[in-house]
């Protein structure tokens, strides 16, 4: 049912979105020399490697040549690219993904091999199912690149303080995840990028505040605007 589900509504929202797609490729084409498309490999389910779509927001073939973790003041990402990543924009070829079959709408998001690499047999599971366009862990990182900005290394900022999160969220999600869940995350996903509220599921609070205590416990890092 869920696959079902995924090749109706990714068909219908490319070809929904086709006018979209354009637009924006005009745009990057416009904005500076390189693809439309980043293909970047990817760990999918059972470790296998696909290359996901995304609207290029950085210059060509950067990736792994610098920070893997991304902030506003990178000074790869192009000028449309700036737009798109606040946007969340540059996210909307994923659909191709889902549509092939190598993503879902709901799923822990895909990881590079490098953090992979670093699962423990505890966290292993979560390459059990498909990545998606969104989890729990995107709605309770949603604004990371803010974080990403603000630290003095991005990569260290990741691993200390949202990677730690981003695990138990997938976890959970493994375990405890059906197709209705799915839905409802998908709505849930809509409502934070329209309205950018700092609320996320009820189920994941739980989860979310034990995190930022232990964060704020190390009096080394302030995240702002925690509200649930």
């Amino acid at each position: 049912m869920k696959r079902l589900f995924d090749i109706v509504v990714s068909g219908i929202g490319l070809l929904l979105f086709s006018w979209l797609f354009l637009i924006i490729a005009l745009a990057i084409v416009i904005d500076s020399r390189g693809g439309v498309f980043f293909r970047g490999p990817r760990v999918g389910q059972n470790g296998e490697i696909f290359r996901i779509f995304k609207f290029r927001s950085m210059i060509p073939d950067c990736e792994g040549k610098g920070k893997w973790n991304v902030g506003d003041d990178d000074d790869r990402i192009t000028r449309m690219g700036h737009f798109l990543r606040k946007t969340k924009l540059d996210e909307l070829p994923q659909l191709i993904n889902v549509f092939i079959g190598n993503m879902s709408f709901v799923g822990p998001r895909p990881e590079l091999q490098v953090y992979v690499d670093m699962y423990t047999e505890e966290e292993k599971p979560i390459l059990d199912l498909k990545p998606g366009i969104t989890d729990y862990a995107s709605m309770a990182n949603f604004d990371q690149f803010e974080i990403f900005t603000r630290a003095t290394d991005s990569d260290k900022a990741y691993l200390k303080y949202i990677r730690p999160l981003k695990l138990k969220l997938q976890l959970y999600y493994r375990y405890n995840h059906s197709f209705w869940g799915d839905i409802r995350l998908i709505f849930w996903t809509v409502f934070k990028v329209l309205t950018r509220t700092q609320a996320v599921p009820k189920e994941i609070v739980p989860i979310v505040e034990e995190h930022r205590r232990y964060v704020e416990s190390l009096n080394s890092y302030k995240i702002k605007n925690w509200s649930y």
